[in-house]
């Protein structure tokens, strides 16, 4: 009796952790929105005049890019990655937030993230979705996909009707465009079940004409191949910062 007695304590002992263990994680929700500003001013397409750092004035008429390998990283070192590509584009208003749907709940301290196209989808040829050539951000005559697009006007441009134009992209060493983008929250990011939580991430375009090289609207007024990307692209690598989480 007594050893039936342990059995049936052993057992029950197993059934409660059982259903612990298959217990799935509680989740929250995250949704990424990147604020455009050209310096500390908000982004305006056509209507407001920026000047670059060689005091030359400017406007910006198009601002779009691709954003993939989102990465949320753990307080305790784990890494909760999501695959999706999201085109994020000043004049569609929705596609400035981004929902990553559930998020195991928890203490998160950064993100990372690419700006551009891997190699992977790159060689798949036109898709759908944010990759949709609809979008215009491919090229038929190179099989490839522009990985950030602005265009403008500006005075000091020496291109027919004074535009500028910048289309970025390209995987392939030495013109490989991509770039890996790390960010540090300024304090933990603490995700409760069924909480959303919003991180605010600053995309300043200013910084696509400056650092590490200062770009003149005169000298350099249109890349839309590989000559001269990856100085622009080395130059949008600084572009993101938090701005704030609630």
């Amino acid at each position: 009796m007594k050893r039936i007695l342990i059995v049936i304590i052993c057992m029950a002992t197993l059934v409660v952790a059982m259903s612990f263990t298959g217990k799935p994680p509680a989740k929250g929700s995250l949704v990424l929105c990147f604020d455009h500003y050209v310096g500390d001013r908000v982004l305006q397409l056509d209507t407001a005049t920026y000047t670059n750092e060689l005091g030359q004035a400017f406007t910006i008429s198009k601002f779009k890019y691709y954003i993939g390998n989102i990465a949320m990283q753990g307080a305790d070192g784990g890494r909760v990655a999501f695959e999706d590509y999201h085109l994020v584009d000043e004049e569609d208003e929705q596609s400035k937030k981004i929902d990553l749907g559930h998020l195991p709940a928890g203490e998160y301290t950064g993100i990372t993230f690419t700006l551009g196209v891997d190699s992977i989808d790159n060689c798949s040829g036109a898709q759908s979705g944010a990759l949709d050539p609809v979008n215009a951000m491919f090229w038929a005559w190179n099989t490839g996909y522009i990985f950030l697009k602005m265009e403008g006007h500006s005075p000091m441009s020496n291109s027919p009707g004074h535009i500028f134009e910048y289309h970025i992209g390209g995987y392939r060493a030495p013109y490989n465009c991509i770039r890996h983008i790390a960010l540090h929250f300024h304090q933990p990011l603490i995700v409760g079940a069924s909480e959303m939580k919003e991180l605010h991430i600053k995309t300043d375009a200013a910084e696509i004409l400056k650092t590490p090289s200062t770009l003149d609207f005169s000298k350099l007024s249109s890349v839309t191949d590989f000559h001269n990307a990856t100085t622009i692209a080395d130059n949008y690598a600084d572009m993101f910062s938090m701005l704030s989480q609630k």
